[in-house]
């Protein structure tokens, strides 16, 4: 079964077609990119995906389920989980306080303020263990607001996969960044691959081919190609839309 089939993905903004009729189909474990220009429709094809916007025409199927009309919350709840979207990050919160909440959350628990989550080690083991997976455990008890931006967008990470998601949507996950902490980005987005069923939506090309199982390229809301890093690189009307002619 595909983790997650879009058939005829279609959204407009008044006159202008954001998306135009996106099929696609992902396997348990690929790892897809989804790039493009700027203005090429990523933002909107993502949030389709994360339900955040509910398309014009054509359906979404996640593990064989239709979830086309369901709203974020209840994707979430079904293991579908966008990186950014992880609002919960508590500037005056330690990163292990702000994962050990986004794990409460995830067990269907309430936000009990008054006992920090950390106390509890039921929320506090599995949160540590998210913490050394992303290379963030000797930075657990930091302050968010005292995180460096990559530290934050690893953060991110971490809460994200403290929700035990079957698919993982990352929205451009090196934005901001150093090259050094687009380094340790990929280092964390090359382990993840081996477990992980992942749509990762970038700029940066090299976090892409060093990554992707798969690409599709998105021009105008269409998808002009799919296939393999190599495909992909070679493709002429790719070259001329995006990466260039050289």
């Amino acid at each position: 079964m595909q983790v997650l089939q879009l058939k005829g993905l279609s959204k407009s903004f008044g006159g202008l077609a954001a998306v135009r009729e996106v099929s696609l189909e992902i396997s348990p474990g690929e790892r897809k990119a989804v790039i493009g220009p700027n203005g090429a429709g990523k933002t909107t094809f993502i949030s389709q995906l994360a339900g955040n916007l509910r398309p014009d025409s054509g359906s979404v199927r996640f593990a064989g389920t239709d979830i086309t009309a369901l709203p974020a919350p209840k994707r979430a709840r079904m293991g579908l989980a966008r990186s950014f979207q992880i609002t919960s990050v508590y500037l005056e919160f330690s990163a292990l306080d702000n994962v050990a909440l986004a794990v409460q959350a995830n067990q269907g628990h309430s936000f009990r303020f008054w006992r920090p989550a950390r106390a509890d080690y039921r929320l506090r083991e599995p949160a540590e263990k998210v913490l050394e997976e992303v290379g963030l455990s000797s930075r657990k008890g930091v302050i968010a607001a005292n995180l460096s931006h990559g530290e934050h967008r690893q953060l991110e990470v971490a809460m994200a996969l403290a929700t035990a998601p079957r698919l993982l949507l990352l929205d451009e996950p090196m934005a901001g960044m150093g090259p050094d902490e687009s380094q340790r980005m990929i280092a964390l987005l090359s382990r993840l691959k081996q477990t992980k069923t992942i749509i990762l939506v970038e700029h940066d090309m090299d976090a892409v081919f060093r990554l992707a199982d798969r690409i599709s390229v998105l021009v105008y809301g269409r998808v002009i190609a799919t296939g393999t890093p190599e495909e992909i690189r070679s493709n002429a009307e790719v070259r001329k839309a995006y990466l260039g002619e050289d």
